[in-house]
């Protein structure tokens, strides 16, 4: 099959500048690398073309004799042409170095070399906590009780029968990874031995059984911020399943779920409810107590024909903000007009002469929906 051109093959113009090429051959390398995709050999194939192409036109005095003289122009430059891969290990670390470690985690390994210090750092672990609707607005503690991984009290966490010293791995000599070479590349894996711990054991703790750690529940107080939302999270460090081999304890994350109110909703850092108000205190106007959602009794003026539906408000009545708990939200209060159900007859004779007084329509028309609230 005839060769594309190299800029096809990368999908860069004839001028692209070097970065441009490098970021072209970075995303095919990726994308067809065999130990990304085993057993394809279209894949391959095509990790060899884009690693071809890059040796040119990445190499100034080859890419200059290609675009002259095509593919003709880099027979026997460097000792063997398009197949002289030489310099594409040497800019590896320069195209993926950048990467932050995107080969690790494609391929289970890690940079760097000598002994692995510390064990492995334990999991990360999930609680969610539901709390009431004013616990979440004025803040409070929680004690919660959870399941996690520590350190084996028979062997003090080594995994050993006795609490003796683990020995260093000889397959991976404590690194934790063994290096094998994979096309072009030296990619390295978890070490299968000691799986990526850099120790071994000779003879497992019988109540652990090598694993340093044992299942116990746990007891905590979680101090609980005034004005949290529904659906963040509380880190607490540390507080995760415990390393193996020693590593360090993974932390403990706090999912807040917040349970509802039957009079009150939230917006944000402001607060909403509904109160009732009767026909003749919208119509006149009246000042009326309004109970808070932290207990206390509010005054609150109903100007004269107030509407149902108008939102009254009360400054500083609202949520704390999370930021700064000296800055609080307002609270809104949604009058609803109500109508006596239960009259008496003085009651009617006197409603009947208040209607003709302010002429009710007979037949009203409807009300433009644009000047609902």
């Amino acid at each position: 099959m005839a060769k594309r051109d190299y800029y096809d093959v990368l999908g860069v113009a004839k001028g692209a500048e070097l970065d441009a090429i490098k970021k072209a051959y970075r995303s095919l390398a990726v994308k067809y690398h065999p130990d990304r995709n085993p057993g394809d050999s279209a894949a391959e194939e095509k990790f060899k073309e884009a690693t071809e192409a890059y040796d040119v036109l990445s190499d100034q005095k080859k890419r200059q004799a290609y675009d002259q003289f095509g593919f003709a122009g880099v027979d026997g430059i460097s000792g063997g042409g398009a197949q002289d891969f030489s310099h594409v290990f040497r800019d590896f670390e320069d195209i993926f170095g950048d990467f932050g470690g995107i080969f690790d985690s494609l391929f289970g390994g890690r940079r760097g070399g000598g002994r692995r210090q510390g064990g492995l750092r334990g999991d990360d672990l999930r609680y969610d906590l539901e709390i009431p609707f004013a616990d979440a607005v004025y803040g409070t503690e929680a004690e919660i009780s959870f399941a996690r991984q520590e350190a084996c009290k028979t062997c003090k966490g080594t995994g050993a029968e006795g609490g003796a010293a683990r020995k260093l791995c000889p397959t991976c000599g404590g690194s934790g990874q063994v290096r094998r070479s994979s096309g072009f590349f030296s990619v390295t894996n978890t070490c299968p031995e000691c799986q990526g711990a850099g120790d071994i054991i000779d003879n497992p703790c019988h109540s652990c059984h090598g694993s340093g750690r044992e299942r116990r529940n746990k007891r905590l107080k979680v101090t609980i911020p005034a004005g949290i939302e529904p659906g963040k999270r509380i880190q607490i460090p540390g507080q995760g399943d415990g390393g193996a081999s020693g590593g360090p304890a993974g932390d403990l994350y706090v999912y807040i779920h917040v349970a509802a109110h039957s009079d009150y909703e939230r917006h944000g850092n402001d607060l909403y409810c509904v109160i009732p108000v009767g026909v003749g205190q919208a119509s006149l106007g009246a000042e009326i107590v309004v109970p808070t959602l932290d207990g206390k009794r509010v005054k609150v003026k109903v100007p004269a024909g107030t509407q149902s539906g108008k939102l009254l408000r009360l400054r500083n009545e609202g949520v704390p903000y999370l930021s700064n708990n000296g800055r609080r939200g307002d609270l809104y209060i949604k009058v609803q007009v109500t109508t006596p159900t239960k009259l008496s007859s003085r009651a009617k004779s006197v409603l009947q002469e208040f209607a003709d007084l302010v002429g009710e329509e007979a037949s009203p028309k409807p009300v433009p929906l644009s000047e609902l609230e």
